[in-house]
């Protein structure tokens, strides 16, 4: 399976990519996208499985990229990791069609709480 990091900061995809490997999930192919507006591309193209963004990023933001994302019909699972978590955050997220919402700091038990019934462990 195929998971989209979405992230402006290439240390804080990293930080992502090593989680998800410490969380059980490191036999999956990953893919990076910078801001909201590549990740839209980039769901078109590489047809990712799931998608983990961060909120805050140039060009467009996640929130945004979910809601175009929903708008075009795209389904794909989407998932933010961002810095923030507020209840208010977690009910946009929630209402734009996000499947949850990791605060930073986060922890691989985190990862695995929220991912495990969206991905099988690889």
């Amino acid at each position: 399976m195929k998971i989209l990091v979405v992230d402006d900061s290439r240390v804080m995809r990293q930080i992502v990519i090593r989680t998800l490997r410490q969380s059980g999930y490191a036999g999956h192919d990953v893919v990076e996208a910078e801001n909201g507006l590549r990740a839209v591309e980039m769901v078109a193209t590489e047809k990712p499985d799931l998608v983990l963004s961060d909120w805050n990023m140039p060009e467009m933001n996640g929130i945004d990229a979910l809601a175009h994302l929903r708008a075009s019909g795209s389904e794909v699972p989407f998932g933010f990791v961002t810095s923030e978590g507020s209840e208010e955050m977690r009910a946009r997220a929630a209402a734009a069609g996000a499947l949850f919402l990791i605060a930073k700091p986060f922890t691989p038990e985190l990862f695995d709480e929220a991912l495990s019934a969206v991905l099988p462990r690889a």
